[in-house]
């Protein structure tokens, strides 16, 4: 069951009242719809939603863009204590934009999830390619740049291209960075590809994006520093990460500007 006392949260008031419902969640953030399964109590369930609303305020503060930005422009559905796979507590669903988490969910998996999500929802606006081709229910921009799919030029999409750069290459942008080369080696050991596929390396390295943000919150992510995969190199770390979170700040500063200054056009 989930406790607000298994999290830690330490940022800015995010709500009026202390109860808020699945409903407020959807108001707020313009969720496509939101989904409890039968299994999850009532007490669960209010309990969740404000740890759930809360994690998203955080993340709309660190990302510094709009609630329309954490809902992808109102076309990411979520669910909560519904389906499931197994060993998986959290996942995303490309084929019908929604990302799930189990009621039992342990802590930090919403980052992770969201962006999953985002670059899912990036790959046909930011590469030509994919406009049209059949499974683009499945592409990911992440992976489109990786195999040199056709960019559309935008200056927005210039900084997500640098900030797969940043994951994805070293220094001199020839070679695979540490953080790719590691988690190469972990694959290798665990004869699977996993931890080396571009979306699973970018989501890992946003997840370390935002922890280092000033708002703190393990509910919205934990584990990119004190666990065994941090320890053995699987979430980027000194200098690296800094570069890393660098590109980030500036590609989520310009896409949060572009994003309220066109609501600000529509009304």
């Amino acid at each position: 069951m989930v406790s607000k006392r298994q999290f830690y949260r330490r940022g800015p008031v995010q709500r009026d009242s202390d109860s808020v419902s699945f409903v407020d969640v959807r108001r707020k953030f313009g969720f496509r719809a939101i989904s409890i399964g039968r299994w999850v109590t009532a007490a669960e369930r209010d309990t969740a939603a404000g740890l759930f609303y809360d994690a998203l305020a955080d993340l709309m503060s660190i990302l510094r863009g709009p609630e329309i930005l954490i809902s992808l422009r109102e076309t990411l559905a979520f669910q909560y204590g519904i389906g499931g796979r197994p060993g998986t507590m959290a996942f995303y669903e490309p084929a019908t934009r929604t990302f799930s988490l189990a009621k039992n969910a342990g802590p930090g998996s919403i980052a992770h999830e969201w962006f999953h999500a985002l670059d899912h929802y990036l790959a046909d606006k930011a590469f030509s390619d994919v406009v049209g081709n059949s499974d683009t229910r499945h592409i990911y921009a992440s992976d489109a740049w990786l195999r040199d799919a056709t960019p559309v030029p935008h200056p927005i999409n210039d900084l997500l291209f640098a900030c797969f750069r940043a994951i994805m290459l070293d220094e001199s942008g020839e070679n695979p960075s540490e953080l790719f080369r590691i988690s190469c080696a972990a694959d290798k050991a665990n004869g699977c590809v996993y931890y080396s596929d571009p979306a699973e390396i970018c989501a890992r390295a946003f997840e370390a994006f935002v922890q280092d943000a000033s708002i703190s919150n393990n509910f919205l992510v934990a584990g990119t520093k004190a666990s065994e995969e941090a320890r053995v190199g699987l979430y980027p770390s000194g200098a690296h990460r800094q570069a890393i979170n660098s590109a980030f700040e500036r590609y989520f500063y310009r896409l949060g500007s572009a994003l309220r200054a066109d609501q600000l056009r529509t009304g």
